[in-house]
């Protein structure tokens, strides 16, 4: 007769709960105090990554067969997943390159995942090359120092897409008194681009909305100043754009100074702050430019979170490497003071293994 064997999972285990419970609700009072730091990344991670070895022992725990299979195939289709992104990633960042290349501009900016993908596939060649064609101890150094640098440039990289992705599921209340539009380039110097007005739609969504639920309009202020190569400020062609729309003059302002996003933010709150005082304020731009653009409004002082507006799904790679591009290099002298500990220790680690032969 067959008998099922079942080995109970200790009770004091089930105290390890503690651990997600306690980093769950460090990252939730980190990110409701700001939504805009790195920081609450590595709050999150440390709970997830807590939360579901535990979760996994509970479920074994409670001894529940249908509760066990399902998680193991949840389980099985996600490591399949990321193991065959894994593999084919290089393939993939260049398939996007092309896709890319194909539908926007050959700028630099456009091929960061051409770059990465040729990247990818170089690196194990250049790994053999160095060992073939240096002593030991100095293959081993260059060696350990690209792979610790590369280990924290992908450490922060998922760091910055952890909280990318959690970003976009903020939700501003309906009482907003002012709502930024951050601007883009124009097509042939004076027409709102696609992208540009999928930015000003989601502003409009919000306002319509908020007018219908609430009964209370906001004023839109369309940021954006004149390039050398437009014929007209970018907020004048985004407001003039809205007003087709339907948005009442009385309510669209347009800031024609700014050459950035700092100064979107910066100037949009000298004219909010002449206006109001202490107004609820949101900002509109892309989803994958929320997160940076929430770090930029901290730094001019603009107390405002952002919603995002659609972006074409092949552009999204490209975008995103961006990003963390400009996010990293906002403390490139930290990361540098960083990037110099690495060289620093892995000098010391090699020297050691060569010294007495221990690592």
């Amino acid at each position: 007769m067959n008998q099922e064997v079942w080995v109970p999972i200790p009770t004091v285990l089930y105290w390890f709960w503690l651990i997600p419970i306690f980093f769950g609700i460090c990252f939730t009072v980190a990110y409701r105090k700001d939504k805009r730091r790195l920081s609450n990344g590595i709050w999150f991670s440390l709970f997830l990554y807590t939360f579901l070895p535990i979760l996994a022992i509970t479920i074994l725990g409670i001894n529940n067969h249908p509760l066990i299979i399902i998680s193991v195939i949840i389980f099985t289709i996600f490591i399949l997943i990321m193991t065959f992104l894994f593999t084919l990633q290089a393939l993939l960042l260049l398939w996007n390159a092309l896709v890319v290349w194909k539908r926007e501009s050959h700028s630099l900016a456009n091929m960061l995942t051409l770059i990465l993908g040729i990247a990818i596939l170089v690196l194990p060649f250049f790994a053999n090359e160095i060992n073939n064609r240096l002593p030991h101890p100095w293959s081993s150094l260059i060696i350990l120092i690209s792979n610790l640098v590369l280990f924290y440039v992908i450490f922060w990289f998922y760091n910055y897409l952890t909280m990318a992705v959690l970003y976009q599921f903020n939700r501003p209340k309906l009482n907003q008194d002012y709502i930024i539009v951050l601007g883009a380039g124009l097509l042939n110097g004076d027409r709102v681009s696609p992208l540009l007005a999928q930015r000003i739609d989601r502003g409009l969504k919000f306002y319509y909305n908020q007018l219908r639920k609430t009964g209370k309009s906001a004023k839109i202020i369309f940021s954006g100043g004149q390039g050398g190569d437009e014929l007209v400020p970018e907020g004048k062609a985004m407001l003039d754009y809205a007003l087709k729309q339907g948005l009442p003059e009385e309510n669209g302002i347009a800031e024609t100074e700014s050459k950035n996003t700092y100064q979107n933010m910066l100037y949009s709150k000298k004219i909010i702050d002449q206006q109001t005082i202490n107004a609820k304020t949101i900002f509109v731009t892309n989803g994958y430019h929320t997160f940076r653009a929430g770090m930029v409004a901290r730094q001019a002082g603009l107390k405002a979170d952002g919603v995002g507006a659609h972006t074409a799904r092949f552009f999204l790679p490209n975008a995103i490497i961006r990003e963390y591009i400009a996010i990293f290099m906002r403390n490139k002298y930290w990361h540098a003071t960083a990037v110099g500990l690495i060289i620093v220790g892995s000098g010391v680690i090699t020297w050691l293994e060569h010294r007495y032969g221990i690592r």
